[in-house]
């Protein structure tokens, strides 16, 4: 059974950093490339970061560039998400996904799909 889980959201105020966690289970995880995405009340799904665990590219949209590294512990078959800086518009629920590319565009539904998601994890920062 594929399993992604995500951990490490929580409560920080404007400034901190957290870690997100993504570990997975199931499937061939060398195979895949990992996607971190996050929705916000009201608004669409957006791609943040993904990681291509193959050969360790990693990608990341302007909005989080200089904020954010993406890793992965391909032993553990597990990608974590540093953020650094975090601002209340950070506020949402992340999620991990593994899909088959990771690049510009990644995130968009109508070129490429991300076949298993996790349930995610709830990221809240205060001002």
């Amino acid at each position: 059974e594929v399993q992604l889980v995500e951990s490490g959201g929580g409560l920080v105020q404007t400034g901190g950093s957290l870690r997100l966690s993504c570990a997975a289970s199931g499937f061939t995880f060398d195979d895949y490339s990992i996607g971190w995405f996050r929705q916000a009340p009201g608004k669409e799904r957006e791609g943040i970061s993904c990681i291509d665990n193959s050969d360790g590219r990693a990608y990341y949209v302007d909005f989080v560039k200089g904020r954010s590294t993406i890793s992965s512990d391909n032993a553990k078959s597990t990608v974590y998400l540093q953020m650094n800086s975090l601002k209340p518009d950070d506020t949402a629920v992340y999620y991990c996904a593994a899909g088959v590319f990771c690049g510009l565009g990644f995130s968009d539904p109508r070129l490429y799909t991300y076949n298993y998601w996790g349930q995610g994890t709830q990221v809240t920062v205060s001002s």
